[in-house]
Order: structure tokens, then sequence, then C-alpha cells
């Protein structure tokens, strides 16, 4: 199996173990480097200037940090449930979401993409399998019965499907739909590698799943 990974604002990486990484910390970090990068903006001084880069690469530190810590715990989950992981295909990520402004600037800032490439690294020297999956109405999916409905999101919280009435965390349902797009796109890439041939996509969805492995491995 895989392990599905969601990628967001509030928690900035979720699992479909149920594991939530937190956000608040970096972005509380972000929100007090912004304000004091306006003011040293308004300024216009060398001074101002040099303490503006030194307050940049502070802020680069602080979020590298903070992703290699969740990627390295994302890999540990990962190998201590014997499963590989699925992330999201993050082509188009800024313009898919919609966010109120302050969190769109924080969103701006914010980089997916280094978080998806330490877990790539981490889970490469671990041995464990990567897929990429496109998370297209992941949110809006429901991971018990499939229904799809943007209903299915009373708020930014909470996943209620319309349909079978499964409840979750919002954020847990989306990155169990990535682990089972996970599965799929594992076993068409694999199927396709074994006949050496095209595989037309599972119900017309265009995945362009990506896999990555560190070694060969033969099951999950």
């Amino acid at each position: 199996g895989f392990l599905g990974v969601d990628l967001g604002i509030a928690n900035l990486a979720t699992t479909s173990g149920g594991v939530r990484h937190s956000g608040k910390g970096l972005n509380a970090v972000r929100h007090r480097h912004r304000e004091l990068r306006r003011r040293l903006q308004a300024k216009q001084t060398k001074s101002a200037k040099r303490l503006l880069r030194k307050r940049r690469r502070k802020e680069a530190r602080f979020a590298a940090d903070t992703n290699h810590t969740i990627a390295k715990r994302i890999v540990t989950e990962a190998t201590r449930t014997g499963q590989g992981i699925a992330l999201e295909d993050l082509q188009g990520i800024r313009d898919r979401v919609r966010l109120r402004k302050p969190q769109r600037v924080t969103l701006h800032s914010w980089s997916f993409h280094q978080l998806g490439r330490f877990v790539v690294y981490k889970a490469a020297r671990a041995g464990v399998a990567v897929v990429y999956v496109d998370p297209a109405y992941t949110s809006q999916g429901c991971s018990a019965c499939g229904h799809v409905d943007r209903r299915n999101r009373p708020n930014q919280e909470t996943f209620r499907c319309t349909s079978c009435g499964f409840a979750e965390h919002a954020d847990v349902n989306a990155a169990r739909n990535i682990a089972a797009r996970g599965v799929t796109s594992w076993a068409v890439s694999h199927a396709a590698d074994d006949a050496d041939q095209t595989v037309e996509p599972i119900d017309g969805e265009e995945l362009q799943a990506r896999s990555f492995t560190a070694e060969k491995l033969t099951s999950l």
C-alpha cells in the first residue's frame, strides 16, 4: 500500500494514517517576518536592506528546517508501516488553491516543492517507493464511497459525505484519496513496464503518475 500525503496551509502535511503536521509555528514566523519586511522596505536605507536580506535568509532556514523535520517523520511513518509514499503532483498548485489574501501570501512563500524534494530524497535513502498522483478532487471526494460533491466540505476542517455519511478530518480524507490513487498509479505504471506498452488511464482519469524508487521493489 501507499501512505498518502496531503499538503496544505493550516496543516503543512497530513498523512492517510491520520498524522497531521501543523503549520502554526511556521505560519507565525512568516507573519512576523512579513510585517518586519514591510517596515524595512519602507525605509530604503542600506542598513535596512542588509537586515532585510538577513531576515530572508533566517526565514528560509527556518522553513527548510521545518520541511526536513516533516519529511523525516513522513518517511519514518511509511517505513514503520511498510508502505510507499504517494505525493501530490504539484504542477499548477498555486492556480488550484483559492484562499483569502493573507493566506495566499503565505501559500506563495511556502515551498511545497521543497518539502516534496526532501521526502523523495529521504525516501530514496530509506528504500521507500514514491509516486506522484493528480490531486484533483481529492478534497471533495469521499474516501469511503467515492462520492464527489463540493458540499462534502461544509468547512475547512470537516469532511462529511452527503451520500454515505462518512465523516473525517478533511485533510485526512484527502490524504486517503491520494493514497488510493498511489496504489492505482503504481499498478498501472508497473503493468505498462511488464507489458512494454502504453496503458490507458483507468476510468479515463489522466493521473500521469511518476514513480521514484531507490531500489527495485517487487512488492509493497
